[in-house]
């Protein structure tokens, strides 16, 4: 009796074992190469294409951003800057990158969303070749005008623009850039005829304007506020939806009360992308880490400090905005007949 006792309890313990295993493998086999992926990724350093020279905007967030991550991580971060052509050469080197989460790009509207509205083939697709992770922060521009421009506000501006056609000038900092687009967008939104006189480099282009050589400009607060505080330019609006936290006494170009004029945005934006092939776990798990760090009081003042906003949005809001910015520069140009460097 005790060994058939001792029998019956051999075979359930046997039972038990293999049902054990059989859950062990069904656990294991839900347990997919990418996900597997994703649960240690990051296991060795990462690098951080900047496809724009040291000390922009573009790699001061990046190098905010990434010093965050890397301590979350415990893993190295490296910044790899690659600039040329307004930051093309860059992010076609991202587009091209091995998919597998270790080469990411900074990417930023100009080269994901202006540039390819110019006629130029480039050798990426903004929609087809990156996986858009979470866009960090905006950067807002402003319409900023010498002081003997006869203009406190958009709608006088755009009134004096319709009483003298092509006398008014505005600067950038070279045809096919931000600032250039962002004249354009306001002449077709008000079907007003201003200059566009290209310079290289934000620096000169705003000197142009403080000294009075042309009339306006559409650039960086960062750029324009000294100048406001010397009383050589002045500011007349922000070119975002809303106001600015840091400058709520200034309007968005959308309050000037001219109805063609809503909807007018016109702003600089950074964020994290990476090659379109690479697996959707690894993008959803930077994209957390990445939402916590934005999130933090200690980087959310950081950025505002820089005069920009947090974004902090999700890949398919990013990715939204990626193709709805390329819409609209597209029209842009097309309307505009703005030709790039």
């Amino acid at each position: 009796m005790r060994i058939q006792r001792l029998q019956r309890w051999q075979q359930r313990q046997q039972w038990h074992g293999l049902l054990l295993v059989i859950a062990l493998l069904a656990s294991a086999a839900t347990l997919t190469p990418a996900s597997a992926l994703a649960q240690n990724y990051p296991a060795k350093t990462v690098r951080l294409i900047v496809p724009f020279p040291p000390g922009g905007s573009t790699e001061t967030l990046a190098r905010m951003v990434s010093v965050k991550l890397a301590e979350m991580w415990g893993q190295q971060i490296i910044i790899d800057n690659r600039p040329g052509a307004g930051g093309i050469i860059g992010t076609e080197l991202g587009a091209k990158a091995v998919p597998d989460g270790y080469t990411l790009l900074m990417g930023s509207g100009a080269p994901l969303t202006i540039v390819p509205g110019f006629p130029a083939k480039l050798a990426y697709d903004p929609l087809k070749d990156f996986a858009p992770i979470i866009n960090v922060a905006a950067v807002p521009n402003v319409v900023a005008l010498h002081p003997s421009v006869p203009a406190r506000n958009v709608k006088e501006l755009t009134a004096l623009a319709r009483a003298r056609p092509d006398q008014l000038t505005f600067a950038s900092n070279g045809a096919g850039s931000p600032g250039h687009l962002a004249g354009e967008l306001l002449k077709s939104m008000t079907h007003t005829r201003i200059t566009h006189v290209p310079y290289k480099g934000s620096a000169p282009a705003t000197l142009a304007v403080a000294s009075g050589e042309t009339s306006m400009t559409f650039t960086t607060t960062t750029a324009v506020l000294p100048h406001a505080k010397a009383g050589r330019m002045k500011i007349i609006a922000v070119t975002t939806l809303q106001r600015v936290p840091q400058f709520p006494e200034y309007p968005t170009v959308a309050e000037s009360g001219i109805a063609s004029l809503a909807g007018y945005e016109a702003i600089s934006w950074f964020g994290l992308v990476a090659p379109a092939a690479v697996a959707p776990e690894v993008v959803k798990k930077i994209h957390a880490d990445a939402l916590q760090v934005i999130n933090t009081s200690d980087m959310k003042s950081r950025i505002a400090g820089l005069g920009a906003t947090p974004i902090a949005n999700t890949p398919e809001q990013f990715r939204a905005q990626i193709r709805d910015d390329l819409a609209k520069w597209a029209r842009t140009i097309k309307i505009s007949g703005a030709v790039a460097d």
